[in-house]
């Protein structure tokens, strides 16, 4: 994954930090935006790997600061709901101007609000998502209730919010409370999706039921059963990411563009950023996926190990082998299974025997055939499996050639 620090001016003139993130040697087949919840900040673990899961599938995302949050310039008790959305209307400006103008919004609690606003006024959006949002912005005063009633007797009051202090105004109160989302998701007339979790105790599911009932079709609805409002659980949020990436490719243009320096098949590039831990993007000849490690060795386990790929184009290389062969020679093999796992061993026959320490990788390989096939067939058949051209190539020896790129 590429990840670009960009920066951008507001309406009032303020500088808003954000982060690009785009897919890895792909130019990305559309672009979305993303709002952060109430308080929060683009750099919300839940907000991190939502994008990833949508940048592993083509998307290029833009996620930033609202005004006066997180590296944004500006303070927050001067901000308002309108306010977000203008940012949200500004940074879709910045896209067209200097990438491509944003064809997918997706909004996390109040920001899910907020998308719902701005699409109205961002004509290149196609479909919008929403996670957890409430179903009137005014909902979230239950968040600050504690300084309510001083908000409206001095007009302002710090409130506590997730354990930090917050100064909230009264113009802030009288700006949710102007606002009807029903009313504007009724007329949004744009492909909706609907993510609530029905354990949400900071926006009830019963606030999806109400965009849901106003908004027209088509929309859909999906729960994230066992989910925490802030997707605190890395599966919910990366599972949020692959769902919205699927359901907006039915309303997407889909136009891969890829590099023309990567044409050939045997191309394969990793991609890791500082903060993505050991999951990493890849791009495997034409098709793209995610390699990691088990959590077990400090990994998220979204994707296959280094050594599982290894073993996987081992098991992969063997059945198409052992199928070519027999259909050439007429056999009747229906159906042939490879599984194959790797570990160290110690060696039986090794040039450092006199170490009793000394391993030697090893590939287990188990195969399963299943056809009317002679004991004679079979034999001949395990002979072919040692003939495929990568396990000739873990039995040769081979070079790795390293070189540093600009």
């Amino acid at each position: 994954m590429n990840t670009e620090k960009v920066e951008f001016v507001n309406a009032e003139g303020l500088v808003l930090a954000g982060r690009l993130e785009l897919p890895v040697d792909r130019h990305p087949h559309n672009f979305a935006l993303f709002a952060h919840c109430f308080t929060c900040t683009k750099n919300l673990s839940a907000v991190r790997n939502i994008s990833k899961a949508l940048t592993s599938n083509g998307f290029g995302v833009l996620r930033f600061d609202f005004t006066g949050l997180g590296e944004s310039e500006g303070d927050f008790e001067d901000t308002n709901f309108s306010g977000n959305v203008e940012d949200l209307v500004v940074a879709a400006k910045f896209l067209e101007d200097h990438y491509e103008s944003p064809t997918l919004l997706i909004g996390h609690s109040l920001g899910g609000a907020a998308v719902i606003f701005a699409a109205s006024e961002i004509n290149s959006v196609k479909a919008v998502a929403t996670v957890g949002a409430p179903s009137n912005p005014v909902h979230v005063k239950h968040l600050f209730k504690s300084g309510i009633a001083e908000i409206k007797e001095t007009g302002k009051a710090v409130v506590n919010l997730s354990g930090r202090d917050f100064t909230i105004k009264r113009q802030f109160l009288e700006d949710l409370e102007n606002k009807s989302l029903p009313d504007t998701a009724k007329q949004l007339r744009k492909p909706l999706l609907i993510m609530h979790s029905p354990q949400d105790d900071t926006v009830g599911i019963k606030n999806a039921e109400e965009i849901y009932r106003a908004a027209h079709h088509p929309k859909s609805f999906i729960s994230l059963d066992g989910a925490d409002h802030l997707l605190f659980n890395k599966k919910d949020s990366t599972y949020v990411g692959e769902v919205v990436s699927g359901w907006a490719k039915r309303y997407l243009t889909i136009n891969e563009k890829v590099s023309p320096t990567l044409k050939t098949k045997s191309h394969v590039v990793a991609s890791l950023g500082v903060e993505d831990g050991f999951t990493t993007q890849m791009k495997v000849g034409n098709h793209y996926m995610l390699a990691d490690e088990p959590e077990s060795y400090g990994g998220n386990d979204f994707g296959p190990s280094p050594y599982e790929l290894v073993s996987a184009g081992l098991s992969a290389c063997t059945v198409m082998t052992i199928q070519m062969y027999t259909k050439r020679k007429g056999w009747p093999l229906a159906h042939v299974e490879v599984h194959t796992s790797y570990n160290k061993q110690h060696a039986q026959d090794c040039a450092d025997c006199e170490s009793d320490s000394a391993k030697i990788d090893t590939f287990e390989r188990a195969v399963r055939l299943t056809g009317n096939l002679d004991e004679k067939q079979k034999a001949r058949i395990m002979q072919i499996a040692d003939k495929c051209p990568v396990h000739k190539t873990l039995h040769s020896e081979t070079q790795v050639i390293t070189k540093l790129v600009e």
